[in-house]
Formats: structure tokens, sequence, C-alpha cells
């Protein structure tokens, strides 16, 4: 098969993964070893399917913000994934395991916009100009592919592992907190079950905000006032069990909360 017939058997996969709760072997077969272009192409067919069916974008996540992380990848910058409205959680309701495939947790501080940031050139102080507010986030990643069996290419072509994602309810500005500084522990059922800091994150969830919207705005689909950004994991994911309950507290930010369904 050609390279574009790849890419689209590759989207075609994945998605039949996310709409039949099957997942699917690794895509990374189908397309060249580090092809991190062909990747994104994958991830953007089925974005476009998501918006045909009248799914709202709303937001972008960034993965791969820990160094460990990318070293392990064998990769040497984060990635990028859509976030939809469906994909968002409340504090108060339960989250369906039935919802999303091979769930983990992840503490993140996620940025929502007041300005756009169409300006490829853009600066920290750009960055600081545009957020609006900060508030605690617990990202739930997810794998279309069979037992996170990813490499870099899967993980892209699969919207970045996203999967649901849950905002607290104490909007703080920056001016509030040090998102570099903040410490962050996340309990399940009040046992500690990750610890981190925000300076993990790309050294700050700022860094990884700012290489975030620079590739957007180059890529010719930059993030707009409103939109979240969920920055990076503060430390290391862990696994859902039916009936988890995780509790993520960040200094200066607040608290947010997940429960999971039995």
């Amino acid at each position: 098969m050609s390279k574009v017939e790849n890419i689209k058997k590759a989207a075609d996969l994945l998605y039949a993964a996310s709409t039949s709760g099957q997942a699917c072997e690794p895509i990374r077969t189908l397309l060249d070893e580090g092809d991190l272009d062909a990747a994104y192409k994958v991830q953007e067919i089925n974005t476009k399917r998501g918006l045909e069916a009248g799914r709202r974008l709303v937001g972008r996540k960034i993965g791969l913000t820990s160094k460990a992380v990318q070293n392990q990848l064998g990769v040497g910058q984060p990635d990028y994934g859509m976030l939809f409205a469906d994909m968002a959680r409340t504090e108060a309701e339960e989250v369906k395991l039935s919802d999303i495939l091979q769930p983990k947790v992840e503490a993140e501080i996620a940025f929502i916009l007041k300005h756009d940031l169409e300006n490829p050139d853009l600066t920290m102080a750009d960055i600081f100009q545009a957020i609006d507010y900060a508030v605690a986030a617990i990202e739930i990643v997810g794998s279309r592919v069979k037992n996170w069996d990813i490499k870099i290419t899967d993980t892209i072509a699969d919207n970045a592992s996203s999967g649901l994602y849950v905002l607290g309810s104490s909007p703080k500005k920056l001016s509030d907190f040090d998102p570099r500084l903040c410490g962050m522990v996340m309990e399940n059922k009040g046992e500690p079950v990750s610890v981190g800091a925000g300076a993990a994150c790309l050294g700050s969830p700022l860094n990884a905000t700012l290489w975030l919207a620079k590739v957007m705005a180059k890529a010719g689909f930059p993030m707009r006032a409103g939109d979240t950004i969920l920055s990076g994991a503060l430390g290391p994911m862990v696994a859902v069990k039916p009936g988890d309950v995780f509790d993520v507290k960040i200094s200066g930010l607040g608290r947010v909360s997940a429960f999971f369904s039995e």
C-alpha cells in the first residue's frame, strides 16, 4: 500500500477501536519509524471525523512533557492532541469506565485562554497576557492500542492517548501562584499514589504552553480565546481500577477530584 493508504488504514483502525471499545494492534507498523508528520496526519483524519460528526473542539492537550518519558520513547519534544467538549467531566459525576479504554490518570495544570494566539513568533510575555486563569485538572488518558504497547507514532496518531478530563472549580490568576514551583500530591482513597511539581513539566507548565501555542500557530490551527490547555503531567500517571477515587492537590492552585464506576 502507498503511504497515503497506510495513513488512512491507521486512522480507520484507531477510529474503529474508539467506537467499538476493542483496542487494536499498534499502528506503527503502517508508518515509517519516527515519521511524526504521518502520525499527525492520522490524528487529523480522526479529528475531522469528530468535527463532521458534530463534536466541538474546546482546546488541546500536551503530552510527553517529562524528560524521562521522552527518553523512553526516543523523542526530544512533547506531542499534542485535541480536546473535544464531550471529553469533559465534572467533579460531581461518576466517570464510567466504559467511556474510555485502558484508563490512567495524570495530575495537571489547565490554562484557559482569554486571547487568541495566532502569531507563530510567540514569546512567554504573549502567554502571560493570553492566559485568563488556571485550575487544577485530572487528565484521564486512554489508549486505543492494546496493552498500551505504544511508541511515539502510536500515541501521536491516537490523539496523544487522550481520553477524558476533569477541571477543578477554583480558578486562579497566574499572579496568585507559581506554576513552576507548585507541588502536587495525588491520592486514591486517601493513599498517596503520585507526587510531583510544576518543574517536572518541561521545567514549567508555561514552557509547555508556549511550545504548544507556537506549534499550533505554525500549523494553521491557532489556539483561541476560551480554549482549555492541559499543560502536561506534574508526576507519574497511575492506572485506574473500578471504584477508584482520585483527589489531586496542587499548592497554591487548589484541588480536583475524579471518581470511577465500579
